[in-house]
């Protein structure tokens, strides 16, 4: 049996309270932001009580929000250097504090009712801990465990309490967490196999970091309203 989402979010708001903090959506979607602190019991409230019977966890995933809300490219003017439209390229914010920002990494649960056909999406920062940590979730849902691992190797997310946190998708020997927003494109190593050693080596990246530049902008019916169907030419 289907239940509306405001349905839910009222009851969400009535059990929790000031615990959730309703995200805004333009798109029909229910999600709360919570206090790292408070996970595992909503989490297990959201699973057990009748009310809401959460009993499965679609995904676990990580966020990087250091370059949040600001554009990598200008573009708006034109420029006699030879482009078709000017280009400024923002420096690459580097965070290497001792702490993050309070609201740099985020992990999100989605959540499934199957009982009542209705999903809601929960998110957590890790606060301002170098490296950023956030309870685990594997006791209240098991599916939970390779979701965390995942979010540790890409993002560098620990998990309390998981019971085997490691890397899952890169190499053993991999530097850095490549979901970063200050990790180089390029990487840190690369490896190639060495003919004297009889085997893969890793070595230093000697890829050159470049910047693509788009160079040409056209103003026709693809892009200008007013050149669709041929206006312009009769």
């Amino acid at each position: 049996m289907r239940i509306s989402l405001e349905t839910l979010a009222s009851r969400i708001d009535a059990r929790f309270g000031a615990k959730v903090e309703r995200v805004p959506s333009t798109c029909g979607e229910l999600g709360y932001i919570l206090a790292k602190n408070d996970l595992i019991p909503v989490a297990t409230a959201l699973r057990d009580e009748d009310d809401f019977s959460f009993e499965q966890l679609i995904d676990v995933c990580g966020v990087d929000y250091l370059t949040y809300g600001t554009d990598e490219w200008t573009t708006t003017s034109a420029t006699g250097s030879g482009f078709s439209r000017g280009v400024e390229r923002r420096p690459v914010i580097l965070d290497e504090s001792d702490t993050f920002a309070d609201r740099r990494f985020a992990v999100v649960y989605h959540l499934l009712s199957i009982r009542n056909n209705v999903r809601v999406r929960l998110r957590v920062y890790t606060g301002t801990e170098n490296p950023p940590i956030v309870p685990s979730v594997v006791d209240v849902w098991n599916s939970a465990n390779w979701f965390e691992r995942e979010a540790f190797d890409l993002f560098g997310i620990l998990f309390d309490g998981h019971p085997d946190l490691r890397r899952i998708l890169t190499d053993y020997g991999f530097i850095g967490h490549p979901f970063r927003k200050d990790f180089p494109l390029s990487g840190n190593v690369e490896v190639r196999y060495d003919p004297e050693k009889g085997r893969v080596a890793y070595q230093p990246v000697t890829i050159e970091p470049r910047t693509l530049v788009p160079k040409v902008i056209r103003d026709d019916n693809r892009y200008a309203p007013d050149l669709k169907d041929g206006s312009k030419n009769g």
